[in-house]
């Protein structure tokens, strides 16, 4: 008699182990599928769906300092609102955008180089080889710059892998 109730505890603790791992890989499994989703609609940094924080993509390349936009001029790309200082360089961006929004999907380059989804200061930039990078803060911008090389190369490679995933 023990033995059958034995029997029947590891029985039910075996249940309850097994029910226990579904419950646990189908958390993980939709955990990872969230991760995913996530991930690919975060390729652009945006707040409220405003990428650069609202400066005009184009007046960086144009003034070549940080513009606010204007929430009445604006353009959307690749699911982003981009604001413009002006109708010209709304006209502008619309002609190539991909020339005038930031690298790294608007993350900071540097922690890009980490792999790390860094925030912005919108008037922490350069702008290398006609391409747009923004930075964390002007100390970081500083880093980037002297060790471009280096950085850009692990950026690039980060991002890369980033939009295949």
């Amino acid at each position: 008699m023990k033995l059958k109730i034995h029997e029947h505890k590891k029985n039910t603790l075996l249940n309850v182990s097994k029910k226990q791992f579904l419950i646990v890989l189908m958390a993980v499994l939709s955990a990872s599928t969230f991760a995913q989703t996530s991930k690919s609609a975060k390729l652009i940094n945006t707040e409220n769906g405003v990428a650069i924080q609202g400066y005009d993509p184009v007046a960086y390349f144009e003034s070549n300092k940080a513009v606010k936009g204007n929430k009445e001029i604006t353009a959307t790309f690749q699911d982003a609102t981009y604001y413009f200082s002006s109708k010209k360089n709304k006209v502008s961006f619309l002609k190539n955008p991909n020339h005038f929004i930031p690298q790294y999907g608007g993350y900071c380059a540097y922690g890009m180089s980490f792999d790390h989804d860094a925030p912005i200061d919108p008037k922490s930039f350069a702008i290398i080889d006609n391409k747009l990078f923004l930075n964390y803060s002007s100390e970081v911008n500083e880093l980037w710059l002297n060790e471009l090389a280096d950085r850009m190369e692990l950026a690039n490679k980060n991002w890369l892998k980033r939009k295949k995933s």
